[in-house]
């Protein structure tokens, strides 16, 4: 019995000292399985966001915008943006309109737009603070098409309601559960009719926002 036990402990170690080379994985066959800690999907999402236009040579533009998200998958949502600001004139534009020029560049100032479409979320990641905190985010691509109203700055009121589509990109971080910390640079192109020249001009409304969200419990 003795023998036996002490055969099979020595037979033992040598199995466990062994190795098995299986060369070298390729990329391919690794598959990580892991649950998201901030899943989103079947969650709907409301934001509040400060922002401006601001990269329009003559007119700065602060602007507020309430956004709404409908998430259908972890990658793919559905939502719409409804922003309000008011646009006042850069130096360029004081300047031209002051007694040394006194030209008046035919600018509009931004006044409101309504906004649909999708974003487009393909990547999920942590970010390791220093060592102390782990931080979840995803980084998003939103396409909308939609309507901006705008006002001649100067002279008589002339509005113009310009179609447009936008692209963009932005970063959700996840802080909690529910909550999210949005930051997002969209650049809406839009045509404008305007009354005043009788001409069509295209213009880039290119807007950053900052601001926190909200979102519905998961399913």
């Amino acid at each position: 019995m003795f023998l036996a036990l002490t055969a099979l402990l020595f037979s033992s170690d040598a199995e466990a000292q062994d190795t098995l080379d299986l060369g070298t994985l390729k990329n391919e066959e690794i598959t990580v399985v892991q649950k998201l800690l901030y899943p989103k999907t079947g969650r709907s999402e409301i934001a509040f966001q400060l922002g401006a236009i601001a990269f329009d040579p003559y007119m700065l533009a602060p602007k507020v915008q309430l956004s709404f998200e409908s998430h259908r998958s972890e990658t793919m949502s559905f939502g719409a943006q409804l922003g309000l600001g008011y646009g006042v004139g850069k130096r360029a534009y004081r300047t031209l309109g002051g007694p040394a020029y006194g030209v008046r560049p035919e600018a509009y100032r931004y006044l409101g737009s309504v906004t649909g479409g999708a974003n487009w979320s393909p990547i999920y990641a942590k970010l390791n603070w220093q060592g102390v905190s782990v931080h979840h985010f995803d980084v998003y691509f939103p396409f909308v098409v939609g309507v901006t109203l705008e006002r001649l700055a100067w002279g008589d009121e002339y509005f113009a309601i310009a179609p447009g589509v936008g692209v963009g990109v932005g970063v959700r971080l996840f802080q909690g559960d529910n909550g999210v910390l949005k930051l997002e640079l969209r650049d809406d192109l839009i045509v404008e009719a305007r009354k005043q020249s009788g001409t069509v001009v295209p213009k880039q409304n290119v807007g950053i926002h900052l601001g926190f969200g909200r979102m519905t419990e998961g399913k």
